[in-house]
């Protein structure tokens, strides 16, 4: 799985991972800070949420059609510099119930969407240059896996890193989160005759107070300075990507051109010309596989929405059994790393390696006993952002797994092709919201208390149609899109992204007004289309796409020759 990449991967990957940390510090608790700070229902902070995710997706259609004109890698540092900027500016507290707060908030989230358009895209085509070497070429899929394997390490612990800040800041005070206050807290300063109901959520959380207006002032106030810490936490991780990729920069130096200066070098890294007609099959095959994936992000990024706004209302904040120590974030890193030694085990071929494997597995072994004897069973007091920890985990835990699974195939020639892959994730995550079907058929309305194992046991088969789509899809764009246009058609992918991220707002408009289990059937309905439309077109795609970049230059390599040939 390591062998024979680049050094240059893992230093992208790496400056990826401290930016996605920051990131989904922020998208964990953004759906809640819209809620808590500025008082606003299911329906409005959706569509903001919706929004800002679309425009953080449509930006890098914007940065790769700069970086092509100009260069990739000094698109990726102005990017990080822009990002940093804008969650400094989320990062100061400013009044909570205002507008001129709001106003201000959507400049700084104008600034993460351009900066992320100026970095996100780039990066991956920059990881995607070290593969049109012949001697890592083989390795491509691989790699992006273990790439976004790398994104989704910085994700795990975005979530704890977001509640630590919010426990910080409300501890100071001598306050406790519970799900319910920030809701009854706005109610009760809107005019809201819910006193009752908010001294009754207070007294069942060890708080009270005389004068609810202050406490339910205080209660915002603090619980949104609770989530500009977090913000500020997202400040320092650019900081360390910006030190990785700077530092390491000699791995991945020979990839680097400048569009305006580059002259020959820069017509030679675009690499040679394909006819009109590849580069019109390539393009067509692309944009029919954008297609689907919108509906794929669509149902996907219900994560930071119905399915937070779910954990926040209709899961018991309660677990216990070995449920409980999945919301340690260092317990899942043990599993996560007694899956690697597991697979190291098998495939060391020294004594010496599989004896360090042995040694790992025994102490992660230790210390999930440590975890699981020394949390209170049950475990009290979990917040809705917790759950998304479980998708970056499922995810790094995975991989190996998936790997092996497609190297294996792979070897015997049946791997299935990208857009096959494409169109089992969308079947993967028909089954993951049937489970949540399942799991919604008891409740009335949008507040009950179901057992923590529903969302959990979604995340990991989201997790499988994750794997089977998203990093294949973005390891497909870098092979299949023509030579000029591959920052155009990486950005293309973000752009489909973006369209589906808006289509979250849809759910959560219904949230609410439809019973749950209706709401996730709709979104199983959607997903079984979107597979029979890929699965309806595969031929045309496969067809289209099985000429590899590789292939059509050593093609086009070959035809040169000959006219070479024939002209002397």
């Amino acid at each position: 799985m390591f062998k024979n990449q680049p050094k240059g991967l893992y230093v992208l990957a790496l400056a990826n991972t401290g930016e996605r940390f920051g990131y989904y510090t922020m998208l964990a608790i953004f759906l809640l800070f819209l809620q808590a700070k500025f008082g606003l229902d299911s329906t409005v902070s959706g569509q903001i949420y919706a929004g800002f995710l679309a425009l953080v997706y449509f930006m890098p259609l914007v940065g790769g059609w700069v970086a092509d004109k100009w260069s990739f890698s000094k698109c990726v540092v102005t990017g990080l510099f822009v990002m940093f900027l804008g969650y400094l500016i989320m990062a100061i507290p400013t009044d909570i119930r205002s507008m001129s707060s709001l106003v201000i908030l959507c400049a700084a989230l104008l600034l993460i969407s351009c900066g992320t358009g100026l970095f996100k895209g780039n990066l991956q085509v920059m990881v995607g240059d070290l593969y049109n070497e012949p001697r890592y070429s083989g390795q491509r899929d691989a790699a992006f896996s273990l790439f976004y394997m790398a994104i989704n390490i910085g994700s795990m612990f975005a979530p704890m890193t977001a509640t630590a800040m919010c426990n910080l800041a409300l501890g100071s005070k001598g306050l406790t989160y519970a799900s319910s206050l920030p809701a009854l807290c706005n109610g009760y300063l809107d005019g809201q005759e819910n006193g009752a109901e908010l001294i009754a959520a207070m007294s069942d959380n060890g708080m009270s107070a005389t004068d609810l207006t202050a406490f339910a002032t205080d209660y915002i106030t603090t619980l949104s300075t609770g989530y500009s810490y977090a913000f500020g936490v997202a400040c320092i991780s650019l900081v360390v990507s910006f030190l990785i990729y700077f530092l390491g920069r000699r791995t991945y130096a020979h990839i680097l051109v400048d569009k305006k200066k580059g002259g020959a070098a820069a017509a030679a890294s675009a690499g040679p010309e394909l006819t009109p007609a590849q580069t019109k099959q390539r393009v067509i095959a692309l944009l029919l596989v954008f297609a689907v994936v919108i509906f794929f992000w669509m149902v996907f990024h219900q994560n930071g929405a119905t399915l937070t706004e779910f954990a926040k209302s209709c899961t018991s904040p309660e677990a216990g059994g070995w449920t409980r120590i999945g919301f340690n974030v260092w317990a899942l890193t043990s599993i996560a790393i007694g899956v690697y030694a597991l697979f190291n085990l098998f495939q060391s071929k020294s004594n010496t390696g599989r004896g360090i494997s042995v040694g790992i597995l025994v102490l992660v072994g230790i210390a999930l006993w440590y975890f699981y004897s020394s949390t209170p069973d049950p475990v009290s007091g979990i917040q809705p952002q917790q759950y998304q920890q479980f998708n970056p985990f499922y995810v790094v835990a995975l991989t190996p797994v998936s790997l092996a699974i497609f190297g294996a195939l792979a070897n015997r020639r049946k791997e299935p092709s990208a857009p096959r892959k494409i169109g089992y994730g969308m079947l993967m995550a028909a089954v993951a919201y049937g489970v949540m079907v399942i799991g919604s058929l008891s409740i009335v309305g949008t507040s009950a208390s179901v057992s923590p194992n529903w969302l959990i046991s979604t995340y990991l088969l989201l997790t499988f149609a994750e794997l089977l789509l998203s990093p294949m899809g973005i390891s497909f764009v870098s092979k299949v899109a023509p030579p000029k246009l591959k920052g155009s058609m990486m950005g293309g992918w973000f752009a489909a992204t973006a369209v589906g991220n808006y289509l979250v707002s849809i759910p959560m408009m219904l949230w609410g007004k439809i019973p749950t289990a209706v709401l996730w059937g709709i979104l199983v309905a959607i997903c079984l289309l979107s597979a029979l439309f890929i699965f309806s077109i595969m031929k045309k795609l496969e067809a289209a796409t099985s000429d590899t970049p590789a292939d059509a230059d050593a093609e086009i390599a070959a035809e040169a020759r000959t006219a070479s040939e024939a002209e002397a």
